[in-house]
């Protein structure tokens, strides 16, 4: 039986990790990478660069299946761009789960996002749209998690925690349960959020 393709938009050091993910999870091949340009590398991982992101509308006429794998540090602004971008194209944006990660039949993922390898997303947890949860990622029981999130590796997001739209949860931060983080949130690695307070602080 065939495999659905796929075709993976960013060819950087995440789209590695995503490229992992995808061959283990077994649902897709990958038919190739798409880049801001075709001379920035001539493939990633044996996958060829076969386009750039003007070739997304022509591409569509043969491709369904599209995700974005630019990395998101401080920043979800690539991410936000691009993922909107295939939506208006009308590419399906699958949510892709390792078979390392345990997500809790009670928990939703919302489309294009990707629990990598050892991530965890427990009972009543919903996560949003073009979401990163990273390596060994732990989202709790109850939790919020907005669109365009990434939860670092390591990162441990407490029980009934709201996570802001387009935040960034640096890696083995720890936000303590029941905390609400704003819009656009950027949490440093290593850091312990017991409350709002962090976020008025300076230096954080």
């Amino acid at each position: 039986m065939n495999k659905l393709q796929i075709l993976l938009v960013g060819g950087g050091g995440h789209c590695r990790s995503c490229i992992d993910v995808i061959e283990s999870e077994g649902r897709f091949d990958i038919a190739g990478i798409i880049e801001k340009d075709e001379s920035v590398n001539q493939d990633v991982l044996g996958y060829p660069i076969i386009g750039t992101d003007d070739d997304l509308a022509a591409l569509r006429k043969k491709f369904e299946y599209a995700f974005v794998t630019t990395g998101q540090l401080q920043s979800s602004e690539a991410r936000e761009s691009l993922f909107a971008k295939l939506r208006s194209l009308q590419y399906t944006l699958p949510v892709i789960i390792s078979p390392h990660a345990i997500v809790s039949k009670h928990a939703a993922l919302g489309e294009g996002t990707i629990a990598m390898h050892n991530a965890v997303v427990n009972a009543g947890a919903e996560v949003g749209k073009n979401c990163i949860l990273n390596t060994d990622s732990l989202v709790e029981h109850d939790c919020s998690v907005g669109d365009h999130c990434h939860i670092s590796t390591g990162a441990v997001i407490n029980g009934e925690v709201t996570v802001g739209e387009s935040s960034f949860i640096g890696s083995n931060a720890v936000v303590v349960q029941r905390v609400h983080t704003p819009i656009s949130s950027f949490v440093k690695a290593a850091a312990l959020v017991k409350s709002e307070r962090y976020f008025s602080e300076k230096g954080n």
